[in-house]
């Protein structure tokens, strides 16, 4: 059970942010290989643009628009929010020349991981309610039965799809750092 464990829920969690960070690293080697260093330095514009677009799931799930399949913008918020970090990610490079930029970049780390953490959380707690009510029912237990036996597992499921609450201000703190960044460096800007 727990080498099951392993290879589906602990492995695949940490396998993306592997990827992330040596995707982040191979394009900045590439970049600097190639002399082309200063690319890397508007990067952090493209990747701003769609971590902002992979919004639409959050402004779907609010009700505040409603064109698309909830489903197909969960999936676009996880690529456009991946493919913008790692945008970003290139942008801050591993130049340590400016605190507000770094601090925005840790938020973004944090929230990436608290995204992560969540997606396969709740993906667990599905998988695993699903299969233990599948369990109880072929055991002969009653609908009432069964919700009897899982009432409590029941409640740790709802609290497990509340992790938003957590992920939602992390988000935030990130785009305000991202916002004080971006100001700071439209005001420091040498427009010459």
């Amino acid at each position: 059970m727990k080498i099951d464990l392993i290879l589906k829920e602990i492995l695949p969690f940490y396998f993306r942010l592997v990827v992330l960070a040596a995707v982040t690293l191979f394009i900045d080697l590439i970049l600097h290989l190639t002399n082309l260093v200063w690319i890397g330095r508007y990067l952090g514009i493209p990747g701003v643009i769609m971590i902002l677009l992979s919004f639409g799931h959050s402004l779907r799930k609010r009700g505040m628009i409603r064109s698309d399949n909830p489903i197909r913008l969960l999936r676009l918020h996880e690529w456009l929010a991946w493919v913008g970090s790692t945008l970003v990610l290139v942008h801050a490079g591993i130049h340590f020349n400016a605190v507000l930029a770094w601090l925005a970049v840790a938020a973004m780390a944090v929230n990436i991981a608290s995204g992560l953490t969540g997606k396969y959380l709740m993906l667990r707690s599905q998988r695993w309610m699903k299969q233990a009510r599948a369990d109880l029912r072929d055991a002969g237990l009653t609908d009432t039965e069964i919700e009897q036996r899982l009432f409590w597992d029941s409640l740790a499921a709802g609290l497990v799809r509340k992790w938003r609450t957590i992920h939602l201000p992390i988000a935030l703190a990130f785009a305000v750092l991202a916002t004080a960044h971006i100001l700071s460096t439209f005001l420091f800007w040498g427009w010459k």
